[in-house]
């Protein structure tokens, strides 16, 4: 943890705790044409396998979970990378 934040900050009767998170440390990386974006991008926070265990999806579906994971959670994906990752999900698990 950062000296420079405070572990617990409270406020309004509410109590915020600083948790940190460990990443697993993996030398596995996806490769074709494509790879770049994706490596680059998802297996920062996602493992291959977390991946590769997702169900085939149509390229829309693939499209909509990458939105979803830069809207909804904040994933730090440049929007410059988001037709390549889609492009390659939807070629590595391809759905209807």
């Amino acid at each position: 943890m950062n000296p420079a934040y405070a572990s617990e900050v409270t406020k309004s009767g509410v109590t915020l705790k600083a948790v940190t998170a460990t990443y697993p440390v993996s030398d596995r990386a996806f490769v074709g044409p494509g790879s770049d974006a994706i490596n680059a991008n998802c297996v920062t926070c996602h493992s291959i396998g977390m991946v590769l265990l997702q169900p085939p999806l149509s390229k829309q579906a693939w499209a909509d979970e990458v939105t979803k994971m830069r809207k909804a959670y904040g994933a730090p994906v440049a929007e410059a990378d988001v037709p390549a990752i889609v492009d390659y999900l939807a070629a590595l698990k391809p759905g209807r």
